[in-house]
């Protein structure tokens, strides 16, 4: 559907992309990533049109179609919900009209044996069959099936687009691409501004009803949920994994490996022909083998490793006082704003040392109920904030109370203390400020930039309670890795308000639930809470479930005590030696499958072949082949064990 052949694009004198090739095809479901700022948005830029390489070819069939959701969209309209979405139908309600305004010319005349009548009916008839291949009546229920799964109420339906934030009005854009139900799909970003039960819907409708997809997240679980296939932007390269993300990073670090080996081992190659030249560049009996040396070191193409991962930097909070044993207590505690109720009735308390998400739809009081417990809103009821509590609060408006005059090291440097300042430019290259970007004063820098250098503040902060609102809005995989294990790891209480799955997986042991006004405590992790009915449940059909199998124990019982029957003995060696010989084969292509992989480590090793993607595809494709054929294998074993039970 879009091909991609040697695509280059410069900016600088670094090229972002140099001989990238590359095929979106049909149902392709795809997860672009690569480290903030490798290009992955002027990327989707290039497939969709917006922007042109400075070389190679993007080639797009005349009739495909292509959605495109960019991770910043300027939105100015003045209509109604359901009137903006309805724009996504604009060449269906076109033929509606088309079709009215015949039906109606059809009733008023009477002519009905002249030509122009018959090929006014004719027509009539074409058009209305192609209007209900375009989804005819259809197009307003499947319009209020979107809307609703992205989060709208339907009383929302007829309010003014105008009245909406920033994130909800990019929902109703991202409703009308997903109804245009276009060939491809490219979307920048599309869970930063949904809640988690909206995720799970779009989730549902990408591997569904999408065809082809194209997307760049941060979200892990949502990436590993719908893609299928990963492209990593590295180096300027673009390396095409055919897994979903978690094999992917897998695989990645095993490609990395071997790229530190292969560098290793030119840099000794390199290092041992400089000392050569040098010492005897002067000896006119070995002028022949210097020259020679040089003419070698010349064409040496230096071997590129994939960029450092950081995620395994460990930041522990500096130690701070005990609080007392619950830092919040709320009783009875309510928030209105005139006559709308945002909720009320919210009565539990924290424990001392808890980690617990606030999780629900948009607008239904999660930052509302921060913002009492900060005391920056008047409330109604009791909420106490226990002895000797520090708190750390991280909003996204914290971004703006920095000092625009101070460079970003020395915004950390000023609050960094002991052995912390020793690895200032580690914490800062895991949060996307590596190299010259620590340099940059804080008044240049970006609304996300300005987020992620508060969060490094607060990690650096002394307190003992943690206020975290929607906190990986704007880090990347490896910074979300950092900031989680650093939570993990803190003595003291967290409240974090978020949408994503995968960062609050393990880390939060409390789910406070906000919907219908209310605030509802459930027990357990963030997938207890998803698993189990609450008060929004997520939207979609339940997966059938299949019965379970009865286990051979069963099955034998059901027949009796084994083969009791000759003919029944026989039938059973029989299926012992199938078993057998299937053991044998599988055991057989499990040592040509590593004997291989053993023979590509050893040429990978190779500085003439460590970047070579044909060997590096191939490494790729046998140990995924290899893990698929250890679990037959594993069947195999256990299905001959249990037949050579019955005899």
């Amino acid at each position: 559907m879009i091909s991609v052949e040697g695509l280059r694009v410069e900016f600088g004198v670094k090229p972002l992309f140099r001989d990238a090739s590359f095929v979106v095809n049909d149902r392709d479901r795809i997860a672009l990533v690569g480290k903030n700022g490798a290009g992955k948005s002027t990327l989707m830029k290039i497939l969709c049109g917006k922007q042109q390489p400075t070389a190679g070819t993007v080639a797009i069939p005349g009739d495909t179609t292509i959605g495109y959701l960019p991770q910043v969209m300027r939105i100015s309209d003045d209509t109604t919900v359901i009137e903006e979405t309805r724009k996504a139908f604009a060449n269906t309600t076109l033929l509606k009209q088309r079709l009215d305004r015949m039906q109606q010319e059809m009733a008023e005349r009477t002519d009905y044996d002249s030509d122009s009548y018959m090929q006014l009916v004719e027509k009539f008839t074409q058009e209305h069959d192609r209007y209900m291949l375009m989804g005819g009546e259809g197009y307003e229920a499947e319009m209020e099936r979107t809307l609703t799964g992205l989060g709208f109420q339907r009383s929302d339906f007829h309010r003014p687009t105008k009245e909406f934030s920033g994130g909800w009005r990019m929902r109703i854009e991202l409703a009308k691409i997903l109804l245009q139900h276009p060939d491809v799909l490219l979307l920048d970003e599309p869970t930063n501004h949904l809640d988690i039960e909206s995720i799970q819907w779009l989730e549902q409708f990408l591997v569904q009803s999408a065809k082809a997809v194209v997307l760049v997240s941060h979200d892990r679980a949502f990436i590993n949920n719908v893609t299928v296939r990963t492209l990593e932007i590295s180096c300027g390269n673009i390396i095409d994994y055919k897994v979903k993300y978690d094999e992917y990073v897998v695989l990645r670090q095993e490609r990395r490996e071997q790229q530190l080996r292969a560098y290793e081992n030119q840099q000794k190659e390199i290092a041992d022909m400089r000392a050569f030249i040098d010492r005897f560049r002067y000896q006119a009996t070995k002028a022949v083998q210097v020259q020679q040396k040089i003419r070698q070191l010349e064409k040496i193409v230096p071997i590129e490793v994939d960029e450092v991962d950081t995620s395994a930097l460990r930041l522990k909070f500096p130690p701070c006082m005990r609080s007392g044993d619950y830092p919040v207590i709320c009783d009875e505690v309510a928030k209105s704003y005139g006559d709308h109720k945002v909720f009320a009735n919210a009565t539990f308390m924290i424990k001392r040392g808890e980690k617990v998400a606030f999780v629900g739809k948009n607008g239904e009081g999660k930052s509302t109920l921060v913002k009492c417990i900060m005391g920056e809103i008047p409330f109604d009821g009791t909420l106490k904030v226990g002895h000797n509590v520090q708190i750390g609060y991280f909003a996204q408006n914290q971004a703006q109370l920095l000092d625009e005059e101070l460079t970003v090291f020395q915004t950390i440097d000023n609050v960094a203390k002991g052995e912390v300042r020793l690895k200032i430019n580690d914490i800062l290259g895991a949060f996307m400020f590596g190299g010259e970007a620590s340099e940059k004063k804080v008044k240049v820098l970006s609304g996300g930039e300005r987020s992620r250098l508060a969060m490094i503040k607060l990690l650096l902060e002394p307190v003992n309670l943690l206020i975290l609102d929607e906190p990986t809005n704007h880090l990347d995989m490896a910074s979300k890795d950092v900031l989680k294990e650093a939570i993990r790891a803190f003595d003291g209480t967290a409240i974090i308000v978020s949408h994503d799955r995968e960062f609050l997986d393990g880390l939060v042991t409390k789910v406070y639930e906000f919907g219908g006004g209310k605030v509802k405590e459930h027990l357990g992790g963030i997938y207890d809470w998803i698993g189990t009915p609450h008060m929004f449940p997520p939207v979609g059909e339940p997966q059938n479930v299949a019965p379970p199998k009865p286990s051979p124990a069963d099955d034998s019982a059901e027949k009796g005590s084994g083969a009791s029957s000759y003919a029944e003995r026989k039938e059973l060696q029989k299926a012992i030696r199938k078993a057998e010989k299937t053991v044998k084969d599988s055991e057989k292509k499990i040592t040509d499958m590593e004997q291989r992989i053993k023979e590509l480590d050893t040429l990978l090793c190779q500085p003439d072949h460590a970047s070579d993607m044909v060997l590096i595809t191939e490494y790729t494709d046998i140990k995924k082949a290899l893990d698929q054929e250890n679990d037959r294998w594993m069947e195999a074993s256990e299905q001959l064990e249990e037949l050579q039970s019955k005899l």
